[in-house]
Formats: structure tokens, sequence, C-alpha cells
């Protein structure tokens, strides 16, 4: 793809979003006395909806369980990897990645905890669930990149 065209892509894209309804907020009503964030009379929501949803987020952690007991399986036999680069590289790839799946599990229980919680407690104003998000983020920051990192010569 051209640049020009990548850049004609994002113009697009950019002018299709700021013409789009934005559904996560309201202007109060004039003379409502009401702010951004607050709770509102009108808003419904359901419960079960939330509930059900932190434990469809939460039950992912049987399928991540299972992919971990599948790396580790895999690691069987490796044994001294000392002379060996690539057993080395794969040896420091598999701690990488049991390390980023026992964090994507902990997040999936996190995340759910927090929709279902959500479910019970829908008197927070969006300022307190984002805030709860926020943590949530800054806890399960992304991993850096193991290995392929080119060394200074």
């Amino acid at each position: 793809m051209v640049w020009g065209e990548w850049e004609q892509l994002k113009s697009e894209a950019a002018a299709a979003r700021s013409s789009q309804m934005q559904l996560n907020q309201v202007a109060p009503a004039s003379g409502s006395g009401s702010t951004a964030g607050e709770a509102s009379a009108d808003l419904k929501s359901d419960k079960k909806a939330w509930v059900k949803a932190g434990e469809g987020v939460t039950g992912l952690k049987g399928g991540i369980g299972k992919a971990l007991k599948k790396l580790d399986d895999g690691q069987t036999g490796l044994g001294d990897t000392a002379g060996c680069r690539s057993a080395a590289a794969q040896k420091e790839i598999y701690g990488s990645w049991k390390k980023y799946i026992g964090d994507v599990s902990s997040r999936c229980d996190a995340l759910g905890s927090l929709l279902e919680r959500s479910g019970h407690d829908l008197s927070k104003t969006d300022q307190a669930v984002r805030a709860e998000l926020n943590r949530l983020k800054a806890q399960y920051q992304d991993t850096e990149a193991v290995g392929g990192h080119p060394k200074a010569k």
C-alpha cells in the first residue's frame, strides 16, 4: 500500500468516527442540574446481563489453564540448555509466555469479578467504574517482548 493511500484511509476513518453518535455520554438537559457521570433515573440496566458477562469472562480461565498445562507439558525433557542457543531461547520464551498466560488468567478473573460486581452495584458513577478499569489496566500492562532484540555492535 502506498503511503498516500494509508494517510487517506486514516483521515477517512477519523472523519467517520467524529460523525458517529457517542452513546456513553448524554448532554444534560437544560436546567436539570445533573452533571455528566451522575446516575440517571432514566437509565435502565439488566443486572443479570452484567453478571452473565462477568461469569463468561471468568469462565475463560478454564481454557487458559488448559493452554498453560499444554505449554508446561511441551517443556518436558528440555533439560540442560547449555551449548544450544535454540534451546536456551526456547526456555527464555517459555518463561515469558508462562508469565503472560498467568497474567491473562488473573486479568480474566479480575475483570470478570468487576463485571459481576457492576451487576450488583449499578449506583456507581461512570468515573468510579472507569477508575476501577484504569487500575485493572495499569496492573496488567502487557509485557515487553523477550528475545529477538538486536544487540548493539
